[in-house]
Parts: structure tokens; sequence; C-alpha cells
């Protein structure tokens, strides 16, 4: 993987990307105030246990950093939330993301798929992000929410603002930057929430057959959503229903450019796709860090970490710990079992998965169909996220 980390200049902070580490699984970052986590079976801990790792983290900021009145609100945040309210919440779409419902979604994703590349064929150019990873998804999300699709611009613009961020996450900051880092995620969030608001309002008056829809006439313990709940919970979908499959559709085509011996593999067996998108989540983890609280007093990992104290679970370098994967660096769709951590695990794992996976699927069955081979382009590099806490390409030019 450090061949591949200098390939594709990936940064430094993507630390997980840069050869196997040799530290301690549970370590304690002083500098920013919380407890990193970083091994497989210490991971399975933590995300099996919502009563002591709570997903209720805003608890621990300052609250002279935390906007009052209607300026922010973490109601129906649901990976805010810790059980019985997370459960409620998360039944209330958990239709929208059955076997049938998303099976049903194949043949507008390969017409996507096809429309999209189309387009970038008549241009003469592809470059993957901007032409198929980032587009399909937000078409399909947007479609299935109910907000027009065309506004797609707007929604990556907020994306970026909120994502493409190379900020360290830290409770030891100086205040006078933990706020410059707060005001800069606000802006786009109120204009985010301002948006879904407007749709929200606009369901009540002419209800519709979509998700939107579904969320603004739900009803938990006999009452309606209030508004900024069902607003939340459309950001979360809105969101994560796309950058997941961005980042994964992304790091996928990324994998088989660096291993091409795999690319003519699952070109002569299209059967194997599914087993090369599970081996770029272990690999690649899209979401590579999840940030949790403890309740209690606990030992991890041979030490205690304190109650009501910040716990970063380090999901890709929990995927690439040798002692649950042999040679983890090792890009191999042929590995079985795969149990790999791309999606979470236990009460909070990723709703949008099954969706994730049939995108990733049909998508690169496309390309693999219409681009040969999936090369990288050695005159215009690839581009990361800076994000440190997330693993994918913004720019992925092909030849």
């Amino acid at each position: 993987m450090a061949d591949i980390a200098e390939r594709y200049n990936i940064p430094r902070q993507h630390f997980w990307l840069h050869g196997p580490r040799s530290r301690r699984p549970v370590e304690y970052d002083a500098d920013a105030g919380m407890w990193n986590v970083y091994g497989y079976p210490e991971l399975q801990e933590i995300l099996g246990d919502p009563a002591t790792f709570s997903s209720d983290t805003m608890r621990l900021v300052p609250k002279d950093l935390i906007p009052g009145g209607d300026e922010f609100s973490m109601a129906g945040f649901i990976t805010q939330i810790d059980p019985p309210e997370h459960g409620k919440l998360r039944k209330l779409v958990s239709h929208a993301f059955t076997r049938k419902v998303v099976a049903d979604l194949e043949p507008r994703i390969a017409a996507l798929t096809h429309e999209l590349l189309d387009a970038a064929r008549d241009r003469g150019t592809l470059e993957l992000v901007t032409d198929l990873a980032y587009p399909l998804p937000v078409i399909v999300i947007a479609e299935l929410l109910g907000v027009p699709s065309g506004d797609r611009a707007l929604f990556k613009q907020w994306a970026d603002a909120l994502f493409q961020r190379d900020t360290k996450i830290s409770l030891a900051k100086p205040a006078e930057q933990q706020n410059v880092d707060l005001q800069a995620t606000l802006k786009p969030w109120k204009e985010m929430s301002a948006y879904l608001a407007g749709h929200a309002a606009e369901r009540r008056r002419q209800p519709r057959a979509d998700l939107l829809t579904k969320l603004v006439e739900a009803e938990v313990d006999g009452e309606r959503l209030p508004d900024d709940q069902v607003v939340n919970f459309a950001i979360i979908l809105l969101l994560a229903g796309h950058i997941t499959t961005t980042m994964l559709l992304g790091n996928t085509v990324l994998c088989l450019d660096a291993f091409p011996e795999q690319q003519d593999k699952v070109r002569a067996d299209r059967a194997s796709i599914p087993a090369v998108i599970e081996e770029s989540l272990r690999l690649f983890t899209p979401f590579a860090a999840l940030g949790r609280a403890t309740t209690r007093d606990v030992e991890l990992g041979g030490v205690t970490i304190p109650a009501d104290h910040m716990v970063m679970a380090w999901l890709g370098a929990a995927n690439r710990d040798p002692r649950q994967f042999p040679d983890p660096e090792v890009f191999d769709p042929g590995r079985d079992p795969n149990p790999h951590l791309g999606f979470g695990r236990g009460i909070h794992f990723c709703l949008g998965a099954p969706l994730a996976r049939l995108e990733g699927r049909v998508a690169l069955n496309i390309l693999l169909d219409r681009v040969n081979p999936l090369r990288t382009d050695p005159g215009d590099p690839v581009e990361f996220m800076p994000t440190p806490t997330m693993t994918g390409v913004r720019r992925l030019p092909l030849i």
C-alpha cells in the first residue's frame, strides 16, 4: 500500500493507506483530547455496545460552541441518536431500502449510467467523479426523496463545504479555532436546511409518492415529526445517500487500476463484481472513522478509557488489522470470509448499504463493458479528498 500511496499521492493524514501500523490498537491523543481505536476486535466491541459507546458525541462539545435557538438543531440527526429513539427513527425509512425496493431501482440505475457515460463520450473525456460517480447516486437519492435532481450542483456545493476539508478533529483546539471551524460548517448546513425545509413545507400542502412526504407524514409514538427532525433526517439521507457510493465507485476503479490482474479477472467473470466491491470497501473504506462518546469507564484493548471521553473508531485501520485479515495490504477479491466494517456494524449499520452495493455493481459492470482498460491518466493525476476521516477521490481522470 505504501507504493499505492506514493503512486496516487495520497495525503499523509490517510495514515491507514500508508502501510501497516505497528503501534497499539488503542491510544490516547493528548493533542486532540480524544482516544483513537485502530484494532478490528476493539471496533467490534465499540460498535456492538451503544450503551457504553454512545453516538451522541455532541454532548462532549463545549456548550458555548453550540449555536442555540433556531440556528442549529441535532433533532432527527439519526447518526447522533442512541436507542430507543434511534430504532424508532430508523424504522421510519427502513421500508425505503428493502431488498425489493432497491432491486426495482436497477433498470433506472443502468439507464442513468449509460446516459452519463454517453454524455462523457460526446465530450471526449471521462473524469469518473464528475461524469459518473457523483451524479449517478445523487440523482437516484434525489428522486427517492423527491427533490429536483437538477439541483445536484447545489448538493455538491454543500457536500464539498462539509466534507472536503483537511481539518483534523480535535476537542483540544483553542476556542477561537473551534468557533472558526464551526462557522465553516454552519453556513452550508443552514443553506441545506432552508432548502429542504421549503420542500418539506410544500409536501405538507401537496403530498407526493416520495420519501420526503413519508417523513412529513410519519408518526413516532402517535405524534408527527417536528420540522427540524424531518429536515435533519432528509439531510442525512441526501448526503449519506450519495457520498458513500461516490467514494465506493471511485475507490473500486482505483483498485482495478492499481491491480490490473484483478481487472482482467473481473472482466472475464462478471459474477465476481460484488466480491470486488466488498474488497474495495475493506481496502479503501469510504467513511474511515466514526466518533463515539463513552458513558462509563471501560477497558478496551488493554487500557481503560474514562467516562465522557471522545473515541474515534478507525474503520479504515481496523479493516487492515492482520489479526483479522491475512495480507491486509493486498487487494484480494477472493478473500473469504471478508467481514469488513466498511458499512459499520450493529444498530448504526449503513441503512443505504444495499443501494450503494447495487449502484456500485451496476455502474462497474457497465464501465467494464464500455471502457477497456480502466486506466488512470498519468498526465492528469488522481486527487484524493483531504478529509482526514474519509477515503475517496475527488478527481479520477481516465484515459
